[in-house]
């Protein structure tokens, strides 16, 4: 797509902001192959996430998949909002994202190896390789737009320094790795907050929205891809077809919800300022996340229930409830952010998390989750129905 202001080559054109009130905006073809991409990386930390629980070593499991995650997720997201102000699509600027691009495909290289053998070394690489076109990008900006050059500049600077120091954590001793971890993910994520508070870039809301959008739709995919390479190896294996059924039926149902309940919100109107902005933003770390994790959940249990893996029935339950009440929970604080429960929807999706948590109890869990989302996305169809009927009435 071409900036907003006439380009004289597609060679090079000036990385000039681009408007926020665009019309017509809409993910290019460049954003969409990097989305896809990325896949490889949420695929691999997925996998490397279930191996790890179906082994039983469930704490060293989600500490992994945390860190791993965060990896992915900020890479991701940093571009995506860049893009969405200073997106020229000339040669220069689509070389810097295949640059990004193979650093996703090194990080996904190395995700197995960070999350199962705690060894961050490959997958640093890969981030830093991401990181550093990122401040490349940012530097092209500052020279074009002399109205944000302290921003870009900002910008450029604090993510340079972050890098050096995942770089310097690969020679620390072992015993320091959580903690330097935690420091340096604080300042990655200051960064944003602290390089705009003075001048914001002109990030697009409408843009922004179809971009989570889509990472989400990507995500809630590779659920369903990886449960359906779980249900064949079972099936290889001559698991039951009764057990079999109940967890696809179960687990079609809670996909299909969740997808439902995200895309139910019209998520541009929240986006009016920086700081809701960065909430709504951030909080997609745990959405992206849990979707992934669904899918993880619902392999292991298949697994599990074909006879594979060292976990008990609860936990193996458990593995996929928790990630299915933590997604419910971020998309209902992200786009509703309820401080008083008022009416009666306001209370739905509380009841929703309260009832998924305690499907973990049930004699068939996942099919019993999937019943618990889909009445979900049925009473919050019904009651919006009531709503409109009660407005049309008021209007007459």
């Amino acid at each position: 797509m071409s900036s907003s202001s006439p380009s004289p080559s597609f060679w090079h054109r000036p990385m000039v902001a681009r408007r926020a009130d665009e019309r017509h905006r809409a993910s290019t073809m460049l954003e969409l192959f990097f989305d896809l991409c990325f896949v490889a990386a949420v695929a691999q930390a997925a996998s490397a996430f279930e191996h790890e629980l179906a082994a039983d070593r469930i704490g060293h499991a989600v500490l992994g998949y945390a860190m791993v995650f965060f990896a992915i997720w900020w890479a991701w997201m940093n571009f995506t909002w860049f893009a969405s102000a200073y997106d020229t699509d000339d040669v220069p600027y689509r070389l810097l994202t295949l640059v990004q691009i193979t650093g996703a495909l090194v990080l996904a290289a190395g995700a197995a190896e960070a999350l199962e053998h705690e060894d961050f070394t490959v997958i640093t690489w890969g981030y830093v390789i991401m990181r550093l076109a990122m401040v490349t990008q940012w530097l092209r900006a500052a020279r074009s737009d002399p109205g944000r050059r302290r921003t870009c500049l900002g910008y450029a600077a604090g993510i340079f320094l972050v890098q050096i120091g995942w770089v310097v954590r690969l020679a620390l001793p072992e015993d320091t790795g959580l903690v330097t971890f935690a420091v340096l993910v604080l300042a990655e994520i200051a960064v944003p907050a602290l390089a705009e508070r003075k001048t914001t870039t002109t990030w697009h809301p409408h843009h922004i929205a179809e971009r989570y959008g889509l990472f989400t739709l990507i995500v809630l995919g590779e659920s369903i891809t990886a449960a359906t390479g779980a249900v064949r190896t079972a099936l290889d294996t001559h698991a039951a077809l009764g057990d079999l059924a109940a967890l696809v039926a179960g687990g079609l149902l809670t996909v299909f919800a969740l997808w439902w309940l995200y895309f139910a919100q019209s998520a541009p109107r929240l986006l009016t300022s920086l700081r809701t902005a960065l909430l709504w933003g951030y909080g997609h770390y745990l959405v992206f996340a849990s979707a992934a994790a669904v899918g993880a959940g619902l392999a292991l249990n298949v697994a599990h229930t074909a006879g594979h893996g060292h976990i008990s029935d609860r936990t193996a339950a458990a593995v996929y409830t928790v990630p299915v009440a933590v997604f419910i929970t971020l998309v209902w604080l992200l786009h509703h952010r309820t401080s008083v429960l008022r009416r009666a929807a306001d209370v739905l999706h509380p009841v929703a998390v309260l009832a998924v948590l305690a499907a973990t109890y049930a004699p068939s869990p996942i099919l019993t989750t999937g019943v618990i989302t889909a009445l979900l996305i049925t009473a919050t169809l019904l009651l919006a129905a009531r709503d409109t009927d009660g407005r049309t009435e008021q209007a007459h």
